[in-house]
């Protein structure tokens, strides 16, 4: 399914690596990765619910 997703990372990381997560949205699930991951298909990816993200998310501001 990794393959299928298309991920995100935030404007504030930098091409040098570093602490970089990466975001890829579906219908059922908000998919999050470590992009330091190789091959970061095949990596470990936590999964949380839309409405769990919305939450977090807002919880930022």
């Amino acid at each position: 399914m990794n393959t299928t997703l298309q991920w995100f990372k935030s404007s504030y990381s930098s091409s040098e690596g570093g602490q970089c997560l990466e975001v890829a949205a579906s219908p059922q699930a908000i998919h999050i990765r470590d992009s330091k991951q190789r091959p970061a298909a095949d990596g470990p990816m936590l999964r949380l619910s839309p409405a769990t993200w919305a939450a977090f998310t807002s919880s930022l501001k």
